[in-house]
């Protein structure tokens, strides 16, 4: 007769009030960080980015999220995770396949605002509603509806919060 081990959960301890530790800090920021690389991962997978790469979609979202249509290069670039010279690269690549235009900033003609051509805008819908699809099979089957608007306020929060701290 073979002894069977007896394993205890491991009981999670108890949320303290107070600032979190370092330690506590770093495994949270991992935790966030490898959910989001394995998320990338699986949409990244999706074939709508056959059409245009991620990067470039991940473009053509956020003008279509500008309230003019328009918007300065470098106020795009805070909402990406790429350097200012590489985004300057993909906006030229973006309006080669006139996806984009470009103009001289209107306050400042030394900056360059940038806006959707229609065709852009007709893809970035096109492949977001695809992205979408995706994101829901993704995150929905890990996520109740409940959880999801938790995370949502979190992650809100850490923006926010980072908004005000410059």
């Amino acid at each position: 007769m073979t002894e069977q081990k007896r394993t205890t959960p491991r009981k999670q301890a108890a949320p303290t009030s107070g600032p979190p530790s370092p330690r506590q800090a770093s495994e949270t920021w991992e935790s966030l960080f490898r959910a989001q690389v394995g998320v990338m991962r699986r949409l990244r997978q999706d074939p709508a980015f056959r059409e245009l790469p991620i990067g470039e979609y991940d473009v053509l979202f956020n003008l279509s999220r500008c309230a003019t249509g328009w918007t300065r290069l470098n106020e795009l670039n805070q909402h990406l995770l790429i350097s200012q010279p590489s985004l300057s690269r993909m906006v030229d690549r973006l309006e080669s396949k006139s996806l984009v235009q470009k103009r001289p900033a209107q306050n400042d003609q030394r900056g360059v605002e940038i806006a959707l051509t229609e065709e852009g805008r007709a893809l970035q819908r096109h492949i977001g509603t695809s992205h979408v699809q995706r994101i829901q099979e993704v995150l929905a089957p890990v996520l109740t509806a409940a959880e999801m608007e938790q995370l949502k306020a979190l992650t809100d929060r850490i923006n926010t919060g980072l908004d005000h701290a410059g």
